[in-house]
């Protein structure tokens, strides 16, 4: 036998291996490629009154043109339906309850919880109180869908991924995604007041006070002065430990990580052409593709267009400019329900109420779950609304929410389309039915302003701040706000106005709004400063401050670390990269990394004795949310260093502070890196997926976004961690939009395979000044 035979066995074996590869990737290519989407040419629809053409640029960005309203919402719905459609069944089942069905059991705790507020019911009440204008065109958004959904050459690649198929969508699967938002935005069981409630109630009154005070020096409102600084409490912390206790250690992640945003504005005083200038970045998980779809079309009896943000699911422009008005959000973190206690009969059957003891309405609601039996949950519900849970001494709690009424979820947004001044975008605060945002805005003129964009409870015999029983009819909410009462800043003497989910209001004004869980005020301090701290300002200078990533809150916790480290000879490298810091959240920085997250250690060891009391009572419980103001007791206690505070299992504070080090040092080791090469960006590395990503890692190969060493952190302006950050920036004057700046993670398709999957991805990486306004045409589509 030749010695050659063996060779040639193998080369055609490899060969045909190659052959076989190549043949399977031929066949996924062409298997993706069914679900294109429609680029060009012209598609008769049957459902159009006005005829619709759509340009798109080479990003993706589409120009609707259309003279009718109804006929530029069908073309939003069928270029939502062709390119974004399993994201809007995401949204829709996400608030429905009904993720099960789609992924399985997986998705069943989130299910269960969700689906007590019934929400596919209320979407559908809330659809058919719409106006009749508005009910048209959501009607042909909705077909409009279904349209780009059945010309699809294939159903969307995830659903042949799963096996399932997509089933159509329908008008209150659009209010359903305004829902979506609401679970994103605001805690679906007031966690911030439970959790609040059960400290305020267990924890030694000076003790709570120290640990989670309102506020303070951080502070950067709009109308109001920062807090005052705390006071050290009189009781010992080991008072709150038994002799048997095991002191819990629960990790701490970064307590400002909140779904939020930035935004400001400045009035036409401190702009070369005098209009108001808007910046807004909204702050959200990221993933593939981004939630936000960029669209511009006409505005019919004007010669104008909308350019703006939309969420595929609905017809609407979340944020944008009109051409005379632009508007941005960030979440405001008020307080927009509240947990009632309910006060039962000894069968534990009925509840008491100002009219006597009443028996729960039980609903059962079926949730199907893929590959496995359906479960029935019922659902208890009181005249205040559902019982979503238990407090801390096992009292269940009704959950009186605005996202559950008529006020709560509509599609008046779409009335901000046609305002042509500021001040009419603030009237139409109070109109608004999303989760509540600060609105900010700026008009053409140079006028600016701020209100509450949501429905307003007005509560009546209670603050929402703590969970009281409202069985006596003492408390209860009465109806919602008026816009007279709106709390609202319109041209202040300054010309600037800004947010960035902490305090904005004091007073008043304040307990309208209610504190849930305010963001500490360092990043609206830092973006407060920045502004005064110049007189005139260009889309770039702006830019630039949505940009910034100047480590401002953490120098203190810097210099207060050399100290420590000053004659540890075994600490001398780790000392030099604090030293040489950068003062930034620099990707490139390893002293950033150490100063970060040796204060979160910090933090950790220093109310390691308060959480292994609280567990006491409530076996999971976490500071979760209450956390935001929890620098103002950390840093006290490491300056100070109080002998009475000191966690039991350290013998100083000196030896807490070391440990906090070496745990954060024995973390970073696990790189398996030098600690020279242990920045800031390693850890802060994107990891931007498609949902199905994270279950089946083949489709990240297709779809994930390059895993970029980041900058920028959570509490200065460029907000960033691996999986949360600016899901867009906006800069945009109304009227000088060829000068207006948009950034979006990832590009405007889901399609891996599509022109524009990923493009303007590295825009929003690198900082570059890519326009709003949409570019050169490259692809003509005519709906007839």
């Amino acid at each position: 036998m030749s010695l050659n035979a063996p060779l040639r066995f193998l080369t055609r074996t490899a060969l045909l291996l190659a052959a076989l590869i190549a043949i399977g990737l031929l066949g996924a290519w062409l298997w993706l490629r069914q679900s294109l989407p429609l680029l060009e040419g012209s598609l008769e629809t049957g459902q159009l009154d006005h005829p619709v053409t759509v340009r798109r640029d080479a990003q993706g960005i589409p120009l609707i043109e259309s003279t009718s309203r109804d006929s530029i919402a069908f073309a939003l719905g069928f270029l939502h339906g062709q390119e974004r459609f399993f994201q809007m069944d995401l949204l829709r089942r996400n608030s429905a309850g009904e993720l099960s069905e789609l992924v399985g059991d997986a998705a069943l705790e989130h299910d269960r919880e969700v689906r007590v507020h019934q929400f596919r019911k209320r979407a559908q009440r809330n659809v058919e109180a719409l106006p009749e204008d508005q009910r048209a065109v959501l009607a042909q958004y909705v077909r409009g869908v279904n349209l780009g959904l059945e010309e699809l050459g294939s159903k969307p690649w995830e659903y042949l991924l799963l096996g399932q198929e997509p089933r159509p969508w329908t008008a209150a699967d659009s209010m359903l995604s305004v829902f979506s938002m609401y679970l994103s935005l605001q805690s679906p069981i007031g966690k911030f007041e439970q959790r609040d409630t059960a400290l305020a109630d267990l924890l030694p009154d000076d003790l709570y006070g120290f640990f989670f005070p309102e506020g303070g020096s951080w502070d950067a409102p709009l109308i109001g002065e920062a807090r005052g600084p705390v006071r050290l409490p009189q009781t010992n912390i080991a008072a709150l430990l038994e002799e048997a206790d095991s002191i819990a250690y629960q990790p701490m992640e970064s307590d400002d990580q909140v779904y939020g945003s930035n935004n400001w504005v400045v009035g036409g005083a401190l702009t070369a052409h005098g209009g108001a200038m808007l910046a807004d970045d909204m702050h959200l998980g990221l993933d593939v593709p981004n939630i936000w779809y960029r669209a511009a079309w006409s505005i019919p009896g004007t010669d104008r267009q909308m350019r703006a943000a939309t969420l595929p699911g609905g017809p609407i422009a979340v944020v944008g400019t009109n051409g005379r008005v632009a508007w941005g959000f960030t979440n405001t973190m008020g307080d927009w329900g509240d947990l009632i206690p309910l006060e039962l009969n000894e069968a534990g059957n009925r509840y008491r109420t100002p009219d006597g003891w009443a028996e729960f309405t039980v609903e059962p609601e079926q949730i199907a779950v893929r590959g496995g039996e359906p479960e029935t949950l019922e659902v208890r519900k009181t005249i205040w609304g559902p019982v979503v849970g238990e407090d801390h001494r096992g009292q269940p709690l009704a959950y009186r929410w605005v996202a559950h009424d008529t006020r709560g979820g509509n599609l008046n947004l779409l009335l901000m389309e046609t305002v042509e001044t500021a001040s009419e975008a603030l009237d139409l605060g109070p109109r608004l039915g999303i989760p509540h945002q600060n609105l900010v805005v700026g008009d053409s003129q140079g006028n600016i302003g701020w209100t509450v964009g949501g429905a307003i409870p007005r509560r009546v015999g209670l603050d929402g701040s703590r969970s009281v029983s409202w069985a006596d009819g003492t408390a209860y909410w009465d109806g919602y706000l008026g816009a007279e009462e709106q709390p609202r800043v319109y041209n202040p003497p300054s010309h600037r106005i800004w947010t960035a989910n902490s305090r904005v209001m004091d007073g008043p004004q304040l307990a309208v709004m209610g504190d849930h869980g305010y963001a500490l005020g360092a990043r609206q301090r830092q973006i407060r400063d920045a502004l005064f701290a110049r007189d005139s300002f260009s889309e770039q200078d702006l830019l630039d401050l949505q940009l910034d990533d100047r480590a401002l809150f953490l120098e203190r916790w810097q210099q207060q670390l050399l100290v420590l480290l000053d004659g540890e000879d075994e600490y001398a490298d780790v000392r030099a990269e604090v030293e040489n810091w950068g003062a930034r959240a620099s990707a490139d920085s390893v002293g950033y990394r150490v100063v970060r997250n040796f204060r979160l250690k910090f933090l950790e060891f220093t109310t390691a004795p308060v959480l292994t009391y609280m567990r006491r009572f409530q076996e999971d419980f976490s500071f979760g949310p209450r956390k935001r103001q929890l620098e103002y007791a950390a840093w006290e206690m490491n300056h100070s260093e109080p002998a009475h505070l000191l966690n039991p299992d350290f013998a100083s504070w000196r030896e807490l502070k070391l440990a906090a080090l070496d745990a954060v040092l024995e973390r970073m080791a696990r790189d398996g890196l030098p600690l020279q090469e242990q920045t800031w960006g390693v850890q802060n590395t994107a990891r931007i997926w498609h949902p199905l990503g994270r279950a089946v890692a083949p489709v990240n190969w297709l779809t994930a976004m390059p895993a970029d060493r980041l900058s920028g952190d959570t509490h200065l302006p460029r907000a960033q961690s691996p999986t949360t950050g600016a899901s867009q920036r906006m800069v945009v004057s109304s009227g000088s939009e060829e000068s207006a700046i948009f950034h979006m993670a990832t590009g405007q398709s889901a399609h891996p395979l599509s022109p524009f999957f990923a493009n303007g991805h590295r825009d929003w990486v690198e900082g570059n000044p890519s326009p709003l306004m949409e570019g050169k045409t490259r692809y003509t589509l005519t709906l007839q």
